[in-house]
């Protein structure tokens, strides 16, 4: 099944299926670039007061282990995250204890650094919304995510409109034209195919633009 648009009527009836009945975990998933939180950002703010974005970036390795163990060059791949500290994560959401407020971390592009305890998600906000590129991975411990999802949305793009849009983004945050296309090629690309590979364990796919 396939929606288009980050907001037409059939994912924000799906998203609003899913307030009803306590807290519910829904995962957007995809390639680098794909609109996966622009898309998240939408359904928050369709549902003020409701849901909370608790992004898998925040849990990158800090830079300084990625350089200790020789992964700087690889950032972004499933080995440069703590995959178990992000199911914990998730288990802790699914089951909240009332009046506990869970602190999520968050990753800081203007640094490239996460930070620790920046999005607080309360007990009685019934949606939590998860994005990130490894939610559908069958390799451990990333196979752990999908069972804690209530739903699973695969989004997808026109390929050209997501490889520039990250040649922009790497751009903006201090590579070159040609430092930029070489890190897509190289880093972000390898990461996409192994995301695409994923996306037959999510339960529709969204098309945006």
């Amino acid at each position: 099944m396939t929606f288009t648009g980050p907001l037409s009527s059939e994912p924000l009836a799906r998203a609003s299926a899913l307030l009803a009945g306590g807290r519910r975990l829904l995962g957007l998933v995809g390639a680098p670039g794909s609109g996966k939180s622009t898309l998240a950002q939408a359904l928050a703010a369709a549902f003020p007061g409701r849901a909370v974005i608790v992004p898998m970036d925040g849990f990158h390795l800090a830079q300084a282990e990625l350089e200790r163990r020789g992964l700087a060059s690889r950032k972004g791949a499933p080995e440069t995250f703590d995959a178990a500290g992000y199911v914990a994560l998730l288990r802790r959401l699914r089951s909240p204890a009332a009046g506990e407020t869970v602190y999520a971390p968050e990753f800081r592009r203007e640094i490239e650094e996460p930070i620790a305890g920046a999005i607080a998600v309360e007990a009685r906000l019934p949606l939590v919304i998860t994005e990130g590129n490894y939610l559908l991975l069958d390799t451990e411990p990333w196979r752990q995510v999908r069972p804690l999802l209530d739903e699973a949305w695969y989004v997808e793009v026109d390929e050209d409109l997501r490889r520039e849009r990250l040649v922009q983004r790497h751009m903006a945050f201090g590579r070159s034209r040609d430092a930029a296309l070489q890190w897509v090629q190289h880093t972000d690309e390898p990461n996409a195919r192994l995301v695409a590979a994923s996306r037959q364990r999510a339960d529709v796919t969204i098309a945006v633009g």
